[in-house]
């Protein structure tokens, strides 16, 4: 069963109320990085999306996709999709850094607001290395670079919302400067609520000692969009207790496909109907490396279950 089958329309008209629009992006197919040997080409991965059901878009690592307004507005209409968001990451707490971020964020921008889309995704770069998991940077924000890193953020909100018309979502993630419940909290205490917005991921907030319905019920009005997906709580508190990097636990199975898993979704998403707004909610599913046959089976079954949860409007 995909989001076009008879089953999943009856759903729909059962929930009138349903302000959620359901969406994917390459994370679910195992993408991570813009090139990669280990993950499924860009093309075979658009058609399966689509076979699987999904008509709106994030586009992922800057790169993986076309990064031409015109041919991506292209390949998108040509498998039947919107694109929504575009993400980018960018160091925000380095003085020197601030350059390359912004030449990066435009870029993103420029072809993202071109075809169409409404937020931009700041995706923290890693204290360890994604690949090599070797330490780059400190744990945690202290002094200067924490108040750089807060500048910045609202720099970049600011900068994306009037020059592009994006708003941008800060995005948690394990093994970055945005990952513990108290991390997240002393984010939205120092950031303007004007021009840095939150990106709920359930997954990484699960992964970061979080509880992601609770966080809905303490930060409402900081939800402007949702990645939805499941950690195992006992391999995460595994990772944890090992210090295992994020990209270690991922290669355990840590990232696991709903019902199994946390935060249970069935909760998840009748708390994120009592917003009463209008958000995307974008399936991920951390699978690198994966098994090229794995993403789309995988993908469609978590479709069916998140249906039944009341999530699969278009």
């Amino acid at each position: 069963m995909t989001s076009t089958s008879p089953d999943v329309a009856v759903d729909r008209s059962r929930n009138p109320e349903n302000r959620l629009t359901i969406g994917v992006c390459p994370d679910q197919w195992g993408v991570w990085f813009p090139q990669d040997e280990k993950q499924i080409p860009w093309r075979t991965a658009l058609g399966e999306m689509a076979e699987a059901g999904f008509s709106v878009m994030e586009t992922g690592p800057w790169g993986y996709f076309p990064q031409d307004a015109t041919e991506l507005r292209s390949v998108m209409d040509e498998h039947g999709f919107r694109v929504v968001a575009g993400t980018g990451w960018g160091v925000l707490h380095q003085e020197e850094a601030w350059a390359e971020t912004e030449r990066t964020f435009r870029a993103i921008a420029q072809t993202h607001a071109e075809v169409g889309a409404e937020y931009m995704v700041h995706l923290p770069p890693l204290y360890r290395d994604d690949k090599t998991w070797e330490f780059t940077d400190e744990r945690h924000l202290t002094g200067d670079a924490w108040r750089l890193y807060v500048q910045n953020a609202n720099r970049l909100g600011k900068l994306l919302k009037e020059d592009y018309g994006l708003t941008m979502v800060l995005h948690p993630h394990g093994d970055s400067h945005i990952e513990t419940p108290e991390e997240i909290s002393r984010i939205f205490e120092a950031t303007d609520p004007e021009l840095v917005s939150f990106c709920l991921d359930t997954g990484h907030v699960v992964y970061g000692g979080g509880d992601p319905v609770q966080m809905i019920e303490d930060y409402p009005e900081r939800i402007g969009y949702v990645h939805i997906k499941a950690f195992d709580p006992d391999l995460t508190r595994q990772a944890h207790e090992n210090d295992w990097p994020f990209g270690e636990a991922v290669a355990k199975g840590a990232s696991v496909r709903p019902p199994a898993g946390l935060p249970d979704m069935k909760e998840l998403v009748a708390k994120l109907t009592t917003l009463d707004r209008d958000l995307y909610v974008i399936c991920e599913q951390d699978l690198y490396p994966c098994d090229p046959g794995l993403p789309l089976p995988n993908a469609i079954a978590t479709r069916e279950y998140l249906a039944e949860c009341g999530l699969g409007v278009k």
